[in-house]
C-alpha cells in the first residue's frame, strides 16, 4: 500500500491552497499512490481568526474538489482538515473520500490544542472551535485504517482504541509548532506505533517562518516496529511510504502485547 504524505505551503488564498492539494495529488497518483494524505487546516491559516472565514459546510468547496478529484483518479484521499461549518459551531475536521469518490470517514477533532507552554507557544483552540466526541476508522480493501488529528495523538486511549477497532494504520494531519515539534512529534509517532504495533503517519503543512503560527513540518511514517520508514524537513514536499501490511502481524507474534494485556486488571474499551 503506497501512502502519499502531502507536506505543502498554506498560504491565505483558499482557492489556492485547495488548486496546490490537487495538483499534488495528482501527481502522487501518476505515482501509483494509493492513499494520499494533506496537511491540518490544508486551505486555511492556522488562526482562530480565520476559522470561520474559510470554513465551510459538509459538500462546501474543499470537499467537493476532493471527492471529485478521488474518483476521478481512483485512488483514496485523506483531505487533511478544514474548519466544518454546523449547526453555529465550528469543528476542526478530516474527510475521508474512497476511490469512487464517496465520502467514507469523517473526523472531529476530539481533543482541542489548548496550551501555554513556559517560553513557548500559547494557543487556545476553544476559543473558536468545538470537539468532536468519536473515535473514527475507515474500511479499505487494504483493512482497517484508523484517523485522528494532530493534538489527538497524545492521547494513547485514542489510539488504543482505534487498534481494537482494527486499524493497521493509523493517519493523523497535524500541525505541531516550534515548541512541542523538536520535543514530541517523532517520539510520539514512534511510541503510538510500537504501542499499538500499527504503522503511524502524520502529515504536516510545510513550514513558514513569516506565519503568525510556525509549523514544524517533518512529516513521517513510523513502521509497527517503531522505525522511521521516511522523514521530512521543514520545507514543501511529498514524501512516498510503501507499507508492507503483513509487518504488523510478525511483530504482533514477536511481541504479544495486545493479546498479553491484562484487561482483568484494567481495560480501555473501544467505541
Amino acid at each position: 500500500m503506497r501512502i502519499a504524505m502531502i507536506q505543502m505551503a498554506v498560504t491565505d488564498d483558499k482557492q489556492h491552497n485547495i488548486q496546490t492539494a490537487c495538483e499534488k495529488i495528482h501527481a502522487a497518483a501518476a505515482n501509483g499512490t494509493d492513499i494520499a494524505v494533506l496537511p491540518e487546516m490544508f486551505c486555511c491559516p492556522y488562526r482562530n481568526d480565520c476559522f470561520a472565514v474559510y470554513g465551510e459546510p459538509d459538500g462546501g468547496e474543499a470537499q467537493t474538489a476532493l471527492s471529485r478529484l478521488a474518483a476521478e483518479l481512483q485512488i483514496y484521499i485523506v483531505g487533511g482538515s478544514i474548519p466544518e461549518l454546523t449547526e453555529g459551531k465550528i469543528y476542526n475536521t478530516s474527510y475521508v473520500y474512497d476511490r469512487q469518490g464517496k465520502q467514507i470517514a469523517k473526523h472531529r477533532k476530539a481533543h482541542l490544542f489548548d496550551i501555554d507552554v513556559v517560553g513557548g507557544q500559547r494557543f487556545k483552540e476553544s476559543d473558536t472551535l468545538s470537539p468532536g466526541n468519536a473515535i473514527t476508522t475507515f474500511e479499505t480493501e487494504f483493512g482497517t485504517m484508523g484517523l485522528c488529528i494532530c493534538f489527538d495523538l497524545r492521547f494513547e486511549e485514542l489510539a488504543r482504541c482505534m487498534c481494537l477497532q482494527g486499524a493497521k494504520v493509523i493517519f493523523v494531519p497535524a500541525a505541531f509548532n516550534m515548541t512541542t515539534g523538536p520535543a514530541h512529534w517523532e517520539l510520539l509517532f514512534r511510541q503510538r506505533a510500537v504501542d499499538n504495533q500499527c504503522f503511524t503517519v502524520g502529515v504536516s503543512p510545510a513550514r513558514n517562518e513569516s506565519s503568525s503560527y510556525v509549523a514544524y513540518g517533518n512529516s513521517i511514517a513510523v513502521d509497527p516496529w517503531g522505525s522511521v520508514i521516511c522523514r521530512a524537513d521543514h520545507s514543501e514536499v511529498t514524501l512516498y511510504a510503501d507499507l508492507t501490511l503483513g509487518q504488523i502481524d510478525s511483530i504482533r507474534q514477536q511481541l504479544p502485547i495486545l493479546s498479553a494485556r491484562r484487561t482483568d486488571l484494567y481495560e480501555v474499551a473501544a467505541r
